[in-house]
């Protein structure tokens, strides 16, 4: 019998709020008229804070990758050095898109569920000859990291002139980020993870020195032309057909946030994964990552006494909960929870149960309660900690 819902606990696409769904089955309108011009502008300034920024920042109808490969090809030009941190599958993404475009990549290749550290990427910084980017990954979906990117790009500006580019795909929205302090040039990000809407969006936020060497790029590009989209956006516009429908449902989504506040919905994320450590770490399950290095919108989990896919087969089969595998040489090695944008406490809870559920049927040795007590300890000291 098909289900009409799931569970949806993956570290993207994730759910959708129902009024946001709402929002996005307005009638539609014209994207060269009044009204999309009043949406776009009215967007666009609320969109800062969220990548905490004062410079604008761009939306593009596409993947996140599309915003990856907006990145490279808009600040870089064949042949150029650049220092790619690479801990899990989406920093292999744009070492990747690095080479495509023909530039010279320093690779730093960290153990998969460990984070970068600021003295790995000054001594390859210190080596390159002229890098005029570092590219580095704020939250690593593929194993649950999060690097410490402001502290980096501290850093890297402390040492050079090169920009640092920024994959907050699965941060922005439910992580806390501010471009501007610490000198963090360019941050793209997504539509389906903590941002709480369906795949479609990319978003480019862009600071002054990245606007800098982009305005003087000679490199040839077309519909990833940053600087067409900074001009259209100048004038209320984009410079190609927008994803309208995500649009109205980006203003909802913004609606809420604004609602919640910023710091709140960032407090709710770091509640949810200390929730789900501290209820994997009562049911005897080996956490990927260590507290320090850990995302608060998504967790690993890596078995030793089960296999991690009947795991995801039975939560999906029986109870539709959907969590998402590994990737790459951890296929089949752990799976991973997604705790993100349309997530509360209450959902945490009730994952956690099931699990608990499914692991005694699968023999993995704990104690039948302490996962979900755990979690509401977690919960609980949350609480008195924001008090």
């Amino acid at each position: 019998m098909k289900r009409e819902w799931d569970l949806l606990h993956t570290p993207g696409p994730t759910p959708i709020p129902p009024s946001v769904e709402r929002a996005m089955n307005q009638p539609m309108i014209g994207h060269r008229g009044q009204k999309c011009k009043e949406l776009l502008n009215d967007l666009a300034p609320r969109l800062k804070p969220v990548f905490g920024t004062s410079g604008e920042v761009l939306v593009l109808t596409g993947s996140g990758t599309s915003a990856l490969e907006a990145a490279v090809v808009n600040t870089t030009q064949p042949g150029d050095e650049v220092i790619v941190v690479v801990a899990g599958a989406f920093g292999d993404r744009f070492a990747q898109i690095c080479k495509t475009y023909e530039l010279n990549v320093h690779r730093i290749d960290v153990e998969w569920g460990k984070a970068v550290t600021v003295e790995q990427v000054e001594s390859v910084l210190q080596a390159a000859e002229d890098p005029k980017a570092v590219f580095l990954t704020h939250c690593e979906t593929s194993t649950g990291v999060m690097h410490p990117v402001e502290k980096v790009a501290e850093r890297v500006k402390q040492l050079s002139d090169s920009l640092v580019i920024v994959d907050g795909v699965s941060s922005i929205g439910g992580a806390k980020i501010d471009m501007d302090r610490s000198g963090i040039d360019l941050v793209v990000s997504g539509s389906q993870k903590a941002m709480m809407l369906p795949p479609g969006l990319a978003f480019v936020a862009v600071g002054n020195q990245a606007w800098e060497v982009i305005n003087q790029n000679e490199r040839p590009r077309f519909y990833l032309d940053l600087r067409t989209y900074n001009k259209r956006l100048s004038e209320g516009q984009t410079p190609f057909t927008p994803a309208l429908s995500l649009l109205f449902g980006l203003d909802e989504v913004l609606r809420l946030m604004e609602e919640e506040g910023l710091e709140q919905v960032f407090e709710r994320h770091q509640t949810m994964k200390s929730m789900t450590r501290a209820a994997a770490e009562a049911m005897n399950l080996s956490l990927l990552v260590s507290e320090e290095g850990s995302s608060s919108t998504v967790t690993s989990i890596k078995p030793t006494t089960f296999d991690a896919e009947e795991l995801r087969k039975t939560a999906n089969e029986e109870f539709g909960l959907i969590l998402a595998g590994g990737q790459k040489h951890m296929k089949g090695e752990i799976f991973r929870i997604g705790h993100m944008g349309y997530s509360r406490p209450a959902d945490v809870l009730r994952y956690i149960s099931i699990l608990e559920v499914i692991l005694k049927r699968l023999g993995h040795p704990f104690e039948s309660g302490k996962g979900s007590a755990a979690a509401q300890e977690a919960y609980l000291n949350g609480i008195k900690e924001l008090k």
